[in-house]
């Protein structure tokens, strides 16, 4: 399975109409095949950063590419939200349809056990328990974009059972697939989990304070670092 593109972002400001910045510069780079978490507070604006590596939002000053093209041109990322926002009048084998069209049955199927819900192509969302949306945000995104994975806030409101079998998931989908992936979350935990490398933000506006790699170590190991740069932001 190929590598996910690139992503390069080099911000030199943001803001809405007159207000206060929402970003001051930013510059990082996710290389391909990469799993970043970007962790900060709620309210910072990691949605709208996340929006803006998607394409979708480019009201902002300076430069964002995937793959080498700027970030609008790039093919469409399948995004991951905080919610599945699944279309409720469709069942889980057309609600892949509608990010891809030209996906066969067994295509489907191969794309359903993938995220494990097997068997589960007739089911419409209101037939699935909470987590079972999630996986199936999962297997749309991926249905979308099998390459650049942008995930906001994937486990919120769900209780920790859920979080921990939705992380296996995601990671074994993340080791299986080899896509770029930029996480966005409040909880360090989740970085600790699924991520390659974590870049702290805080403040308004919103900078980068921390940026550094996680090593091989147990998850409870890797949340400590986090944590512990938190605490010295820049050491």
């Amino acid at each position: 399975m190929a590598q996910g593109p690139a992503v390069t972002v080099n911000l030199t400001g943001m803001r809405f109409s007159s207000a206060t910045p929402l970003f001051g510069a930013l510059d990082f780079s996710v290389a391909a095949g990469e799993v970043v978490a970007l962790i900060g507070p709620s309210g910072i604006g990691k949605t709208t950063l996340l929006r803006m590596i998607g394409g979708v939002e480019r009201g902002f000053e300076g430069a964002i590419t995937v793959g080498g093209q700027p970030a609008h041109l790039a093919p469409p990322s399948g995004f991951v939200f905080q919610d599945a926002r699944l279309l409720p009048w469709l069942d889980a084998a057309a609600n892949l349809r509608a990010v891809r069209p030209d996906l066969t049955d067994a295509q489907i199927s191969a794309s359903l056990d993938r995220v494990g819900l097997p068997g589960q192509e007739r089911a419409f969302p209101r037939q699935l328990s909470g987590g079972m949306q999630r996986r199936l945000g999962l297997a749309r995104a991926l249905a979308a974009n099998p390459g650049l994975l942008l995930l906001d806030e994937p486990f919120v409101s769900l209780d920790p059972a859920m979080v921990r079998d939705l992380r296996a998931v995601f990671h074994a989908v993340f080791q299986q697939q080899n896509p770029t992936v930029v996480l966005v979350s409040h909880d360090p935990d989740d970085a600790a989990h699924l991520a390659d490398r974590v870049i702290l933000l805080a403040g308004r506006p919103a900078t980068i304070i921390n940026s550094f790699p996680l090593g091989p170590a147990d998850p409870k190991r890797r949340l400590g670092a986090i944590l512990a740069a938190q605490k010295e932001p820049g050491s």
